[in-house]
């Protein structure tokens, strides 16, 4: 994967109270490795001091065009070039006007105009009033038509004491918007159905069957594909993940669960990912109280029913989606993986030693298909993720010669 360390972001702060975010933003930057260029404008500076972003990014902010960094003079021309990325956050009604319209009276508008091919992020902020204006919708359809990215916005209380639509996005997420910029888009118009995390049994009111899946490697997969362009829906057993940023998520808890949810959005799914540990059985019995213990008696004994088969049946329907398959395994990795490939009856499977990965950022895994063994060494689970996508896009039959 590209490192970071190369990344160069032009970070834009239009005016707004919303400016303040540019200082947590750019603390993130930093400190994920982009070296990370600050302009300002003018009305930007009466809301946040030039030196508290200079200080953050360890580097001079530009805030006129008249006073410029560059020895030739021109900021607008030679900090663009430079640059990977060009980001606006905040991004006013008055920044996405100029750069939907081709006015370029400032520093920042000007380097929107200068920016040519490199990829291009706002952030928009603003009232809820603002954001709804007609004009206002008309600029920021004409800049995605420009191939501009729009992020956001938000909704919720807004400074102004108003609640709706507008807020900009908080740092984290545009950080994750940014990320996304640098990852071919090889899932654009595809829908993308991944299942992850454990399911969970009850036999009885407190107690259940489960596995020590963290679901991490299907948050990874639902993020890169989401990165990747897809339209992604996760169905997800009990985790402590947070709700992954662009992805559907719906959260189920038994196999049974899992299964309807996975039937229900099927239709017009490209690609189908069974990352979830799902429980094979089930209790026949589920107790409605919670089960005592009675002195020195022996245990109960649990029956157990199976579950549903959820990769195998989607696999199995007529025109089922590209289905990949996940096998956890304690032995006898490929052997098993291999054998449970063809069981399932899915070109594509992806095999790890489930005690090398339960709860860990990092994974190990081979992929499995009727041509052979590819191995992945081991690394962290969002770049295995991207790496995984790659080659689920290169054996989709559509990119099939």
């Amino acid at each position: 994967m590209d490192s970071l360390q190369t990344r160069h972001i032009v970070l834009g702060v239009s005016g707004g109270v919303a400016a303040y975010k540019a200082c947590e933003l750019t603390r993130l930057l930093v400190k994920a490795g982009y070296t990370t260029q600050v302009v300002m404008t003018a009305a930007a500076t009466r809301f946040v001091g030039p030196a508290t972003l200079q200080a953050l990014s360890g580097r001079p902010v530009a805030t006129d065009q008249w006073q410029p960094l560059a020895a030739n003079g021109m900021d607008h021309i030679e900090l663009v070039r430079a640059a990977d990325a060009l980001v606006v956050a905040p991004a006013s009604a008055d920044c996405i006007g100029k750069a939907a319209n081709g006015l370029g009276d400032d520093l920042l508008s000007t380097l929107l105009l200068a920016r040519d091919t490199i990829p291009t992020l706002l952030a928009p902020a603003m009232n809820r009033a603002m954001w709804a204006n007609a004009s206002v919708q008309r600029n920021v359809q004409r800049l995605r038509m420009d191939g501009v990215g729009i992020a956001g916005p938000a909704s919720g209380e807004q400074a102004c004491g108003e609640v709706g639509e507008g807020r900009m996005l908080e740092p984290e997420s545009i950080l994750l918007e940014i990320e996304a910029l640098f990852q071919p888009k090889r899932l654009a118009g595809r829908r993308v159905l991944i299942t992850a995390g454990p399911t969970f049994e009850p036999w009885d009111a407190v107690r259940g069957l489960t596995n020590r899946s963290s679901g991490k490697m299907g948050w990874a997969l639902a993020r890169a594909a989401w990165e990747q362009g897809a339209e992604v829906t996760l169905v997800a057993g009990p985790t402590a993940q947070a709700t992954p940023y662009g992805v559907s998520t719906i959260e189920v808890e038994t196999a049974r669960e899992m299964r309807d949810a996975v039937q229900a959005e099927l239709k017009g799914v490209d690609v189908f990912i069974a990352a979830a540990a799902v429980a094979d059985w089930r209790p026949a019995r589920v107790e409605a109280g919670k089960l005592k213990k009675q002195g020195d008696a022996r245990p109960p004994v649990l029956e157990l029913d199976p579950n549903p088969d959820i990769l195998a049946e989607v696999a199995a329907q007529p025109e089922a989606p590209f289905c990949v398959g996940f096998a956890a395994e304690a032995d006898d990795l490929i052997a098993n993986a291999q054998a449970k490939r063809v069981r399932k009856g899915v070109p594509l499977l992806v095999g790890n030693l489930g005690p090398q990965t339960f709860g860990r950022d990092d994974n190990a895994c081979v992929l499995i298909d009727a041509q052979g063994v590819l191995e992945l060494p081991r690394g962290a689970k969002l770049d295995l993720a991207r790496r995984i996508l790659v080659e689920i896009v290169s054996r989709m039959p559509s990119q099939q010669s």
